[in-house]
């Protein structure tokens, strides 16, 4: 299993995008080492196929969210996230209005067993992620509503060669593993945000401004609080 990214479609100019599209990747641009390796993880990986050495399974895996990533892994939803139970000011990059597909990690794991579980050869890449688009603005419209933050939205320049729309056609995950995303933005954002608040407790000034949280499991934090 080759774990490849929808970063392989670069700034894309096809939309949504899907498997057959070659993408439009600046070689030489400060975002081309991971784009381009992972480009070339997936040839590799292709011509040890076509070499008769193993079966492979590749997925494009698109934005995913959900407890237990790192705060400072420089996702926009861990910076934001953070950001607002923090009470600091919510950076958002160039105009707010590049979009992102969010795909809730439960969903994409069943999308990677899935895939493994293949009987044959998919026979190439297998785009994995959310068909649901949104823009960064409206994820911090729904980030600050779930934690009753009142942190400020500045705003910075937009990266180089950063992604103005990113939204994967699943069609073929769909056709051959039955597979689809199943829980929806506003589920996976209340659980990934109790998940950072319980952290918090920890910290307390990380919980500045934050209101009550409930995730599925009845986990309420208020106030750097944790209670069952």
């Amino acid at each position: 299993l080759l774990a490849s990214t929808s970063e392989v479609y670069g700034d894309p100019e096809v939309h949504p995008q899907d498997e057959s599209y070659w993408g439009h990747v600046n070689p030489t641009g400060p975002r081309a080492c991971y784009d381009e390796g992972k480009r070339a993880a997936e040839t590799l990986t292709f011509d040890f196929e076509r070499a008769g050495r193993a079966e492979v399974r590749v997925a494009r895996i698109f934005n995913t969210y959900g407890p237990r990533m790192r705060a400072d892994d420089g996702r926009v939803v861990s910076n934001v996230v953070t950001q607002a139970l923090a009470g600091d000011d919510i950076t958002v990059y160039g105009t707010g209005e590049q979009t992102r597909s969010f795909c809730y990690v439960d969903d994409l794991v069943d999308g990677l067993l899935r895939l493994m579980a293949c009987r044959s050869s998919p026979g190439g890449p297998v785009n994995l992620g959310n068909p649901i688009e949104l823009t960064v603005r409206e994820l911090v419209t729904r980030v600050l509503a779930l934690t009753g933050s009142r942190s400020r939205i500045v705003r910075k320049p937009l990266p180089v060669d950063d992604p103005q729309r990113r939204r994967p056609d699943i069609g073929r995950a769909k056709s051959l593993l039955g597979w689809s995303p199943r829980v929806v933005l506003e589920d996976g954002l209340k659980r990934t945000i109790a998940h950072f608040a319980e952290g918090a407790a920890l910290r307390p000034a990380l919980a500045v401004g934050f209101r009550a949280v409930r995730d599925d499991a009845g986990l309420a934090v208020k106030a750097g609080a944790v209670t069952p």
